[in-house]
């Protein structure tokens, strides 16, 4: 492709609202541009980088036998509304209605639509198991959109969808999609790691998140320093086993006192569906809402912005483990109390692991100890067993002739994200650096002078030649070299080829985007040498 003709408009200066390195270069590089807060275009470059991503997902999912189709990105209401869902998604959930006044919904995923479309049509263990999949555009109304194509209210997902006739099936199609996603992700080039993770809004049970490790990830990653343990930090266990000190118990009594913060009991009152429920944590550890979610087996938990007098608080009381074994210790706040033993003194109901885990804390799998790193989420999987066939009735024969709920399996990748991240793994201050499996051209055909015959000539015929072989951007533009190689470093092509003042002796200089490192090659050589370095680079 000559550049002269290709839509590439690139910026000297950073976008204002650009926080990060992967937002800032894609749109200074001409990759992407901001449509409204949250939606973007992709530009030529940016939409063959995409392409190159799907092109990975789908050699390695066809190739672990799943199908690949295309559902609407608009969705009846109702089958949301068969799940309970469409109430209880929340604001991020598109709304629409038809000139008939019948709702809809923009799709956030799809596990609705696929199970409504298979129910009438797998009616038999013998057609299971069946892996099915799409590569669509997603929607959601995030409240504030940031990191460019990170968190977006409209961005690319592939998501599949697996069903089986029993648990065992299910194990083994969530033991081949895992590997297939270390297989994608590791052909991507990327940084990675899968964790333990909760499985939110999409319900199930077993779940594991992907993630591309970055500095600038809004998730937190707790892995083990001695170990292949990681998770996120929302789901993390905590294993400490904590001791009361032998020191005499003094008399309860009200009233606020100093003490340190492992003294200190901090209490969140929190509504789980229609229950009122008082939880208490330790002062120098952080409540872990997700854990009070999942250990009443529902999303409807919501803090309540209020203080409640403990000894007179007529709900439920729970307690973090790490709370028992505190002795004389204070209760903080409009109702304070010090001297307090909890075991003397408060009606706890039960003692659950309700924190965060922390940096130096014990790994959960007994080896090592406790480090953190920020990730940006790439791919999850989820094994969502009967969550929607038993609420929308998709049921199969059995070997018996007896009617059973599919058992479901759902994984996820962030098309849009996985661009990002790749990005954000691989730049440095001048621009990208693109990893082969996903570089949008491999050659940056680069004239120096084009208003000089013999370099004019010369890279006409290499890229002629060249372009049979490689995938190859000329840049043949009427513009000084220096704003040609500043829109080089910040497309981030693997090679360049430069055309210049020694193209009358045949020579042209080669340089990889990666190190930086560049020779002179004859240009009878060139073909050999761009082959040889690709080969090095893959």
């Amino acid at each position: 492709m000559k550049q002269s003709k290709y839509f590439n408009p690139t910026l000297r200066d950073n976008p204002a609202d650009a926080e990060i390195k992967s937002h800032q270069l894609l749109v200074r590089a001409g990759f992407i541009r901001q449509n409204a807060s949250g939606i973007y275009s992709y530009l030529p470059l940016g939409k063959k980088v995409l392409s190159k991503i799907e092109q990975v997902i789908r050699k390695e999912l066809d190739e672990a036998g799943a199908q690949e189709l295309l559902m609407p990105a608009i969705q009846p209401a109702e089958l949301w509304q068969e799940t309970g869902r469409w109430d209880v998604y929340g604001p991020e959930l598109m709304r629409l209605k038809d000139r008939h006044g019948r709702p809809f919904a923009l799709g956030a995923t799809h596990e609705e639509l696929i199970t409504s479309l298979v129910r009438d049509e797998l009616s038999s263990y013998k057609q299971l198991p069946v892996t099915l999949y799409q590569i669509q555009t997603k929607y959601r109304d995030e409240r504030r959109p940031r990191f460019g194509l990170l968190r977006g209210r409209e961005f690319i997902m592939k998501d599949a969808y697996s069903f089986h006739s029993s648990e065992e099936q299910l194990d083994d199609a969530y033991k081949l999609m895992h590997k297939t996603y270390s297989k994608i992700f590791t052909s991507l080039g990327l940084d990675f790691r899968p964790v333990v993770a909760d499985s939110g809004a999409i319900g199930g049970k077993d779940t594991e998140e992907f993630m591309a490790l970055s500095s600038v990830g809004e998730d937190t990653i707790a892995y083990s320093d001695s170990s292949d343990y990681a998770a996120n930090i929302e789901m993390a266990e905590v294993h400490v086993q904590y001791e009361k000190s032998d020191e005499e118990e003094l008399p309860f009594a009200k009233g606020e006192v100093e003490t340190s913060l492992d003294h200190q009991i901090h209490t969140t009152v929190m509504k789980v569906e229609d229950e009122m429920i008082a939880v208490l944590v330790r002062g120098d550890h952080e409540l872990n809402e997700i854990k009070v979610k999942n250990l009443y087996g529902t999303n409807m938990v919501e803090v309540q912005n209020e203080e409640v007098d403990l000894k007179e608080f007529k709900g439920t009381v729970i307690a973090d483990t790490a709370v028992k074994a505190i002795a004389n210790g204070s209760i903080i706040g409009a109702y304070a109390y010090h001297n307090v033993n909890p075991d003397r003194d408060l009606s706890i109901e039960r003692y659950e692991d309700l924190r965060f885990i922390q940096e130096g804390d014990p790994s959960p799998d007994g080896n090592g100890t406790i480090v953190f790193a920020e990730g940006i989420e790439i791919g999850q999987v989820f094994k969502l067993g009967q969550t929607y066939s038993e609420t929308m009735g998709a049921k199969f024969l059995d070997e018996g002739g007896k009617a059973q709920p599919l058992i479901m399996g759902c994984y996820g990748i962030g098309v849009s994200r996985t661009l990002a991240a790749i990005a954000e793994q691989n730049a440095d201050d001048n621009g990208l650096r693109w990893p082969l499996a996903v570089t949008p051209y491999h050659v940056h055909l680069i004239t120096i002078n084009v208003k000089d015959a013999d370099q004019s000539d010369l890279s006409d015929r290499l890229y002629d030649s060249l372009k049979d072989e490689h995938d190859v951007l000329y840049d043949d533009r009427k513009e000084r070299a220096g704003v040609k190689f500043k829109d080089a470093d910040l497309i981030g092509l693997p090679l360049r080829v430069v055309v210049g003042k020694k193209a009358n002796e045949g020579i042209v200089e080669v340089k990889r985007r990666d190190t930086g490192e560049s020779i002179e090659v004859p240009v009878d050589n060139l073909n050999s040498t761009l082959q040889q370095l690709l080969e090095q680079m893959n």
